[in-house]
């Protein structure tokens, strides 16, 4: 079994990367898919009984297929929430591209889908000569762009739609409504509709049921690479 892979990138942090990300996995797996969550690198984790947990992570793992150990979901794990190249830098770790690529390639061999939530935005970094964008442009793996609707998003989704876009394929974009609700909401929305480089492909409202799933059947054709 050899797993397609979706990477989630978001136009900033705190904008609903986990929250798409886990709703893809529910909806992979309600279509009868072996579906893994991956958090390669994660900040800002909690110290516990059975190590450095991430509430991100731990959302990704409950939300896919069971059988999948945390470690394996999430290998780089940090206890600062600050950015991801800074936690490794004090924690004398340095990221390496070969442990995030091994980790890919096992989850892929049990799974029917990976879907890999990035940290921060598009080119955050992951240490000197690392970044999400470098890694991922090298993976050539399609790419999802979770908008977090607020103002200032029309120029952050602009920007990391065109330069996800230069370097592997955007499969598309969510508008993630954040509360408060954005004044205007519809202009923007129909704004970023007519110019970024890649399609709506969901508009996720504010509140939605705890068990909301985006319909895997509106982007899985366009993310089977």
């Amino acid at each position: 079994m050899t797993a397609r892979t979706l990477f989630v990138t978001g136009t900033d942090t705190e904008i609903g990367k986990t929250r798409i990300a886990t709703a893809l996995l529910r909806g992979l797996t309600a279509a009868g898919y072996t579906a893994v969550g991956y958090k390669p690198v994660a900040s800002g984790c909690e110290d516990t009984s059975e190590g450095l947990r991430n509430e991100d992570a731990l959302a990704l793992a409950a939300a896919g297929s069971p059988g999948f150990g945390y470690d394996e979901i999430n290998p780089y794990a940090f206890s600062p929430a600050i950015a991801p190249h800074i936690a490794a830098a004090e924690a004398g770790v340095a990221i390496d591209v070969d442990v995030l690529n091994a980790g890919h390639a096992r989850l892929a061999t049990r799974a029917d889908w990976v879907i890999v939530e990035g940290a921060g935005g598009w080119h955050v970094p992951l240490g000197p000569e690392l970044d999400f964008a470098g890694w991922v442009a090298a993976r050539q793996w399609p790419t999802l762009l979770v908008v977090g609707m607020r103002l200032g998003c029309v120029n952050h989704a602009l920007l990391s739609g065109r330069a996800i876009a230069a370097r592997t394929r955007l499969v598309g974009w969510v508008a993630n409504i954040l509360p408060p609700r954005q004044p205007r909401l519809d202009d923007n929305l129909a704004w970023l509709e007519a110019n970024m480089p890649g399609p709506c492909l969901a508009q996720v409202p504010t509140d939605p049921p705890v068990d909301y799933a985006i319909e895997p059947g509106c982007w899985i054709g366009r993310a089977s690479g």
